[in-house]
């Protein structure tokens, strides 16, 4: 099973990638963030003509989530228990595993209220899966979490500390949900590795080229699926292509 995250920042900009991507990849299920468009505008037509149902929720202009899958679902939802951050949070239960999609917000700055609302989610996170999940269940979380959380997953550390998503705050957040009982996939294959980035900032010119990234999206997994996970590595073709979004897609590979 190839399950693949990737935050579009805009979907209907993105379709010359995302439609290719689903051709040529062929991924049973891809996660999606920051799709930007009303659910009355949602290209779902040109996933159902791949071969993909499509879970979506989003307002036009702002965050939006969606799981395009092969595989159905036994169930849908969007949103916490409480029924907040339905466009950042996606939870389908499927036979055998259950996927959560997460758009973590960025936290604009630390002392902007975005970033309260950024410590606040985590908080949500944690106490959704403490009241829902066990880490002995086959549970797969992903998406943009907006977290760097060690300094090999930025390519400054001593320039970019402080940054809301790379500081002290986010990082314990992060640990928490390992702590739960989650295992990072791609550290799982690349402990140690620095220079492995799924973000590349627009406005930083030749970011690409001169390794100027984050490592700011996961798919993180109970360890009971992290053991049947054969592989989990970043595919920088979309990036490279015209038009890319700034984050490209971060794969996992499970045998199930």
């Amino acid at each position: 099973m190839k399950i693949a995250t990737f935050n579009v920042n805009s979907i209907r900009s993105r379709l010359h990638i995302v439609l290719p991507y689903l051709e040529e990849e062929s991924p049973d299920i891809l996660c999606l963030q920051e799709t930007k468009v009303s659910d009355d505008l949602f290209p779902k037509e040109e996933f159902k003509k791949r071969g993909y149902e499509v879970y979506f929720k989003g307002e036009k202009g702002k965050s939006g989530i969606a799981v395009a899958t092969k595989i159905k679902p036994v169930e849908v939802d969007f949103g916490f228990s409480d029924k907040t951050e339905e466009d950042r949070v996606s939870i389908l239960k499927f036979d055998n595993f259950s996927l959560i999609n997460l758009y973590v917000p960025q936290g604009r700055k630390p002392d902007h209220p975005e970033f309260k609302h950024k410590l606040e989610f985590f908080e949500k996170l944690l106490n959704y899966l403490e009241k829902n999940f066990s880490p002995e269940d086959n549970l797969i979380i992903c998406g943009d979490l907006n977290v760097a959380p060690t300094e090999i997953d930025v390519h400054s550390p001593k320039k970019l500390k402080g940054h809301v998503c790379f500081r002290e705050e986010v990082w314990e957040a992060f640990q928490k949900l390992l702590d739960w009982g989650l295992v990072d996939l791609f550290r799982l294959h690349h402990p140690n590795e620095p220079g492995h980035y799924t973000f590349f900032d627009y406005r930083v010119k030749d970011a690409v080229k001169r390794g100027l990234g984050w490592r700011v999206d996961h798919i993180l997994a109970t360890k009971p699926l992290a053991q049947k996970c054969k592989d989990c590595f970043i595919d920088m073709k979309p990036r490279l292509k015209e038009k890319p979004s700034d984050h490209t897609p971060l794969v996992a590979i499970f045998s199930l």
